[in-house]
């Protein structure tokens, strides 16, 4: 009997990553690794998935952290879920430059840094799947229209920041495009979740779909693009 495929969710204790982390047990049957800052939320996050579930303490803004994940011996899937938004109404002329680093530290370099940390274990697999789990704000064509929702929300160091995470996302998958790994970005919607005061009309659960379907896409899947539940979303 084949050993079953193992998946890697960052910020999965709560949320969207915790509904990715369900589903990619529960629907698919994998292995998965429960990413979370937090050690004690973590193992409750994993008690509470089940046996399939492993907890995994990890900080993608920790260098101490991420450089750990050198060790896995075998990943299929890393969903790179965790992230941050610390804007609260300002607009983008009164963001403080710290902010965005701030930002940029979890959703951008915190992807890249763990990307880089499992991509050994990732060229084992025969089907590696990296998940990058981006925003519709993140699409210049979405918040340049005016009459679209997105474009009502000038979040500057979250929008570019998941604007930044698209471009990472074909970066790696132009790199890895003759691999069997594929490289994909996903839109869970707006969703109530923590990040935004539950305000999303939502669910996190839904939320998890696009994100899981990318997980496991088949052989002949996309790679370098940006998807919701729905199908491509412009950049």
């Amino acid at each position: 009997m084949d050993e079953p495929r193992v998946a890697l969710v960052t910020g999965a204790n709560k949320g969207i990553g915790f509904e990715i982390a369900k589903l990619l047990g529960t629907a698919h049957g994998m292995r998965v690794l429960v990413g979370a800052r937090d050690a004690v939320r973590g193992k409750e996050a994993a008690t509470a998935l089940g046996p399939f579930a492993t907890a995994v303490t990890l900080d993608v803004t920790d260098a101490g952290s991420v450089a750990a994940l050198a060790s896995l011996e075998r990943l299929d899937v890393m969903v790179n879920n965790a992230g941050v938004l610390l804007e609260r109404g300002a607009p983008p002329s009164g963001t403080p430059v710290e902010l965005l680093r701030r930002t940029f530290e979890t959703n951008v370099f915190g992807v890249v840094a763990v990307t880089n940390a499992v991509l050994p274990a990732l060229r084992r697999s025969d089907a590696g799947r990296v998940v990058n789990v981006s925003s519709g704000l993140g699409s210049l064509a979405f918040t340049t229209e005016p009459s679209h929702m997105y474009a009502q929300h000038p979040l500057l160091s979250y929008n570019a920041s998941k604007s930044a995470l698209n471009a990472v996302t074909v970066s790696f998958a132009n790199e890895l495009r003759a691999t069997a790994i594929k490289v994909n970005a996903a839109d869970p919607g707006y969703c109530a979740t923590d990040l935004n005061d539950h305000s999303g009309p939502r669910t996190a659960a839904r939320g998890a779909v696009a994100a899981v379907r990318l997980a496991t896409l088949p052989a002949d899947g996309p790679t370098g693009g940006f998807f919701d539940e729905d199908g491509p979303v412009p950049w």
